[in-house]
């Protein structure tokens, strides 16, 4: 009896095999054959899934943003049960940075796909491309919880920190792409910001 496919999993695993390309080459560089040596399978297999490579990068992008939320959600439940303002906005923020091989994909496929999105039209119209002010509003909303139970020094202002914060996210995390800075360092920048915000009194996660 011939083994049945998984057609989802097959193209995931050929999602994946672009991404691993355009993180060694630019995303610009990347055509479909490239992604059908780097999966092991034929070219016609990837066509027979993907049609043209605009699909094929429709479909790669989705599958960067479901990485990086189930990134996020892994480093929000290591915090604990109930980690609170401070330490989920740390784990998001600590996500972001490129400090293992993955998130350092993460970055330079990011950074790739926002530049082709510049002339794609598909790509530009994609939610994490359109929408990238959604990061900037769980920050804001997290922050205003963390305000309402009187965790912020007097004066902060919620969107102002948020912007902050992550414009020095991304910031951080080109600085240990061009080794600028070491992961440990940027992570120390970080801390000491959400110190600057959070009170001295409110423990780490809560």
């Amino acid at each position: 009896m011939p083994k049945r496919v998984d057609h989802a999993e097959r193209r995931t695993e050929i999602a994946e095999a672009l991404l691993r390309v355009a993180a060694r080459r630019g995303l610009h560089a990347v055509g479909m054959r490239d992604v059908a040596a780097e999966a092991g399978v034929s070219l016609r297999l990837v066509q027979y899934y993907f049609e043209t490579k605009e699909k094929l990068l429709l479909h790669g992008l989705r599958e960067l943003t479901r990485r990086f939320g189930e990134r996020v959600a892994a480093r929000v439940r290591a915090a604990g049960d109930d980690p609170g303002p401070r330490a989920t906005i740390d784990a998001l923020l600590r996500v972001a940075l490129p400090t293992d091989e993955e998130s350092r994909n993460f970055h330079l496929v990011y950074t790739s796909y926002a530049v082709l999105s510049l002339t794609d039209e598909a790509l530009a119209a994609q939610p994490f491309i359109k929408n990238p002010d959604a990061a900037e509003g769980a920050v804001v909303d997290l922050l205003r919880q963390a305000e309402g139970s009187g965790l912020l020094r007097p004066g902060v202002d919620p969107q102002m920190e948020a912007v902050s914060l992550l414009a020095m996210s991304a910031g951080l995390g080109t600085s240990i792409l061009v080794g600028q800075r070491s992961p440990e360092g940027a992570a120390a920048v970080l801390n000491h910001h959400l110190n600057r915000i959070f009170r001295d009194d409110v423990a780490r996660g809560r």
